[in-house]
């Protein structure tokens, strides 16, 4: 499924990317009754299951290629629930996250949600709505998944270019003609073309349009994140 898919072949490439995806509800919680009763009635939905008794076998356990979604228990001995949330963004991994509690902790709850988590549910949980929140946390996981799937195979076309057809493309998307192009690497216009209709081709598009997007696309994802921004001198 790796570099080019020929146009009569995108729906069947991501109906692959979608077979691909083998999710895995994790479970970190200290009491063995919650791990089992979690882990039989996700099995009931025929939802695969991995449980922890704490956090740290369960970070020695994933990493950021890791499917699915993670259950936590917020008052874990060792590492607590937040402390773990904080473990799994410093390397990388998105599960989402299901916060529980048996202690109806506000704060906890809001610090847990402001810093990414996908719901915070109290002890008992009703089972029904578990699974309707599990559905809903694998359904985004999947989502984030299948985009970066897509990203790698195109950063894999893109790799395919040569120096020169990677050169034509930067003028294409930056709006120059073919022969401003020409002119600027010393080719004629006809190369140029024969260029542009090699990388086209490489990288599975028709239009000028859809090479622009791809190529934004691209950029975007590996644009270093900017951190949120300071407030002003003298002001809360």
């Amino acid at each position: 499924m790796c570099g080019h898919f020929p146009e009569n072949a995108r729906a069947a490439a991501a109906d692959l990317i979608s077979i691909m995806y083998r999710p895995v509800v994790y479970i970190v919680d200290d009491d063995p009754a919650v791990r089992r009763s979690l882990s039989l009635w996700l099995g009931f939905r025929s939802l695969a299951t991995r449980n922890f008794e704490s956090a740290e076998p369960f970070l020695a356990e994933v990493d950021a290629h890791c499917q699915g979604c993670a259950i936590v228990d917020v008052r874990l001995g060792g590492m607590d629930g937040l402390q773990l949330q904080r473990q799994l963004a410093a390397r990388d991994i998105r599960l989402p996250l299901l916060f529980l509690t048996g202690h109806g902790d506000v704060p906890t709850a809001r610090a847990a949600l402001k810093a990414g988590a996908f719901d915070f549910l109290e002890k008992p949980v009703d089972n029904d709505r578990l699974i309707e929140l599990v559905a809903a946390a694998l359904a985004k996981d999947e989502q984030r998944w299948q985009s970066a799937m897509q990203l790698e195979h195109l950063h894999e076309r893109m790799a395919r270019l040569t120096a020169r057809e990677g050169e034509v493309m930067k003028h294409v998307v930056a709006g120059r003609h073919n022969r401003e192009i020409a002119v600027e690497m010393g080719i004629s216009a006809r190369t140029v073309e024969v260029y542009k209709a090699r990388l086209m081709d490489k990288l599975d598009v028709r239009r000028i349009a859809d090479l622009i997007r791809l190529v934004l696309r691209s950029e975007s994802a590996t644009r270093p994140a900017q951190g949120p921004e300071e407030p002003p001198p003298g002001r809360d």
